[in-house]
Parts: C-alpha cells; structure tokens; sequence
C-alpha cells in the first residue's frame, strides 16, 4: 500500500469521524432544545392555571365582602359583576394558598425541581411574595426583596401577568428553577456519555490501526531491504565457490595439490560465511517463536571479551584503528549460555568497526553492578541519531551510513543482541551522536534468572 493511498485514507476517516462529532452535537442540543420546550410548556400551563385560581380566590373575596355590606337590606341585589381596584386584588393574594397551588400544580405537571417563585407588584416596585413569605413593606425601600435589580428572581424566564383583565396591569408572578440546566442535561449525560465512549474507542482503534499500518510498511520495506542483502550476501560466496571449483576442475591446476588446496579453503571460508548468515537467520527464527534453548554454564566474562578482540583486531588494525580495554568488574564470573554471550560481543564489536569508517578507536570497558556486570563498547564512528536510536534494536532495520556504502549485514545483529540480552534477564541500551560515535551498555546478572 502506497502512502499516497494511507494518506487518503486517514484524511476519509478523520472527515467522517469528525462528521460524527459535528452530527453528535447537534443531535444532543437538539434533544436538549426540544426536553426544554416541553418543559417551558408544562411550567406555564401550571402558571396560567394558578393564575386562575387566583383570580376565582379574589372574586370570591370580594363577592363575600359586597355580600357582607349589604346583608342588613335583603331588598338589595347582589350585582352580577364585581368592579375592583386591581392593586387590592393583587395584595389580596393569601401566601399560603398561592404557595400550595404552585406546589400542587407543578408535581402535576411532573415537574420536581427545586424552585423560587415572587410576587411582584407594579404599584409597590417590589416583590411582595416570595417563596411563600410575604417580604414587602409599603414605603420601605431599603430591604433587599424591594431591590428588584440585586433580586434574582429578576432574571427568571418564567413570568405571567396576573389580574390582567382589569384596567391596569397590577402585577405578575416569577418562577425560577436554579437547577434547571443540569435537569435538561441530565437526561442527555448518559447518551452523551456512551457517545464519547464509543467515538473514543472508534478514534484509538483508528489511531492504532494507522500505527500498525505504517509499522508494517515500515516492516515491510525492511524486509525488502533484508532479501535484498541477504541476495547479495549469499550471491558473492556462491559465485566464488562456483569459481574455485571450475578452477580445480581445469586440467593445469588439478595436478598441482598446492592449488587444489588453495582452492579447497577458499571453498571451505566461503561455506562458513554463508553457514555463519543462515545461523543467524535461524536462530532470530527460534527466538521469535521463543523456541530458543539456553545451556547455563559459569564462565569468565572477562576471557570472552579477550577472545572477541583477538577475532577484531586484524580489521581494526587494518584500518589503522585500535581496540582498549578497562576490564574492573570483580568478579568477572556469570551464569549463561556462552555462545550466546560470545556472539553479542562479537556482534557489538563488528558494529563497533564496520560503522567507523576510518581510524576506529574502540574502547571496551567492564564495572560491577548490584546483582550482575555492566559491559560497555565505545566506538568513534558515524553515531546515529536519536529517531535511529529508537529503531536499531527492531528486526531488519539498518542505521542508514551516509556516504558510507560497504556496510554489509542483514539487520539483524542488534536484534539478537537484544533477545539475547533479554532472556538472560538483563537490559542493553545505547547513547550516540551523529559524528561522535556510539556506546552500547550491557547489563547481565550474576545468576540464572
């Protein structure tokens, strides 16, 4: 897959899974909108019919007050509509009744919330009523219920006109829910909150799967990379074996033993090199399906690393390099498989010269830590930067050399180093800079883990 075509794809699902989101919002402010009208609606139907009752209360005070003057004359007609002062009425209201009529008429309606309600009245500039207490005192205008601005029953949404049949507006009713906004979301939050879920999920997967995808390219470029070495490294011992052979096989050099011997080691080095490249695909083969035996046996660190440079030495010193030694860790002695631990060495040291292309200086360096040895090999090479850093110890990745083009290998040296250094329960790690060189640091415990 081209990253041409990846791209195009995370550019699809990032506009979709934002589409989601955009649609997600609006459907949840819908839904929100539409539980608040419904809301509202139900909160003023309550209202009008309190206003109502009111209304009957007043009328029916006053058609007992008319009918209390007049019940000395009998002869008297109790007239058939009442004229008030609408401000009379509005005071008229019994806090009590008012207070059980809004009560009642809410839980009706469904509606539990917490709420304040006021009287206000236009003759006095002031809340007369609220919550059930009358709080009004005429001419006094210092109290904080007569201070309509600092009042928050002002900024109620919830207002109805009361007695506004009569000739003049003498007031009106406020009603506030302070919870009212947590209500409306509440019946949302669980959606909401299932929603962000899913789209949180749906966003680590596709984040994953895009990792995964461009590791994979990664991997896969690797490989390539990997059969084409690995083609060209088994290509040159096959050509020259098939060369040595043809000469054995010629009539003038058969007759001479000297020749024919030559030819044989020839033969013979180059079916070691190609045994010594599928050893190591085998064994990276073994190690990933963790079928990988160890044979512990104790032996002396130190006596490997000196045996390591007797095997570095002529390449180093034929590029007029040197290797140094500060070997301290006392004691010296580990539990391992000492192959193993002979070819990380090995491995580490063949890094060491291959990636210092002129005048390698090595230094190799050995300390005791709590429960194990710490091994370090310093080299003067190309180093590495710190995104390299992360990679080098990945199967087939190879540290890209600049300028430098005869670095041969399959990638996978530190890869083993790795795994070996892992199942020997202990850490390897690196610190490099480009054009400094690098140091690779092993940690190995003293006993089998």
């Amino acid at each position: 897959m081209s990253k041409r075509v990846i791209l195009t794809i995370i550019g699809i699902m990032t506009l979709s899974l934002i589409g989601v989101g955009v649609i997600q919002f609006f459907w949840v402010k819908w839904s929100v909108n539409l539980d608040e009208k419904n809301f509202d609606a139900k909160v003023y139907t309550a209202l009008n019919n309190v206003k109502r009752k009111l209304r009957l209360d007043a009328d029916m005070l006053e058609f007992d007050n008319i009918y209390r003057r007049n019940a000395v004359s009998v002869n008297i007609p109790i007239p058939k509509s009442i004229i008030v002062n609408p401000s009379e009425l509005l005071e008229s209201i019994n806090k009590d009744k008012l207070h059980q009529y809004l009560r009642n008429e809410l839980k009706d309606h469904g509606i539990t919330l917490k709420y304040e309600y006021g009287v206000y009245s236009n003759d006095l500039h002031a809340y007369f009523i609220e919550n059930g207490n009358y709080t009004a005192t005429i001419g006094d205008t210092t109290r904080s219920s007569n201070i309509v601005g600092i009042n928050p029953l002002s900024k109620a949404e919830y207002k109805v006109l009361l007695f506004n049949d009569e000739a003049f507006e003498p007031g009106y009713i406020n009603l506030y829910f302070p919870d009212k906004t947590r209500f409306l979301w509440s019946s949302v939050i669980p959606i909401l909150t299932l929603s962000v879920l899913f789209t949180g999920l749906i966003l680590f997967c596709f984040s994953y799967t895009i990792y995964i995808i461009f590791r994979q390219k990664k991997v896969s470029e690797m490989k390539t990379d990997f059969i084409n070495n690995m083609t060209h490294e088994f290509k040159t011992p096959i050509a020259t074996i098939s060369l040595a052979s043809d000469s054995i096989l010629s009539p003038t050099i058969i007759e001479n033993k000297d020749k024919v011997s030559r030819f044989i080691q020839i033969i013979k080095q180059e079916n070691q090199r190609m045994l010594s490249q599928v050893e190591k695909v085998l064994q990276m083969a073994q190690i990933e399906k963790q079928d990988l035996q160890l044979k512990y046996t104790t032996f002396d660190l130190h006596e490997i690393v000196e045996d390591a440079i007797i095997n570095a030495e002529l390449k180093v010193q034929a590029k007029g390099g040197s290797i140094s030694t500060d070997l301290r860790a006392t004691p010296s002695d580990l539990e391992g498989d000492v192959t193993h631990i002979s070819s990380i060495v090995n491995n580490l040291l063949d890094n060491a010269e291959k990636y210092s292309p002129d005048h390698p200086t090595i230094h190799i360096a050995t300390s005791s830590s709590k429960g194990g040895i710490t091994l370090s090999i310093q080299d003067n090479g190309i180093g590495m930067t710190k995104e390299a850093q992360k990679s080098i110890f990945e199967k087939f990745y190879r540290v890209p050399t600049g300028n430098v083009h005869n670095v041969k290998g399959f990638g996978l040296g530190l890869s083993y180093v790795k795994a070996m250094v892992d199942a020997h329960g202990g850490k390897v790690s690196v610190k490099s800079d480009v054009g400094k060189g690098s140091t690779f640091s092993i940690f190995l415990p003293y006993k089998k883990p």
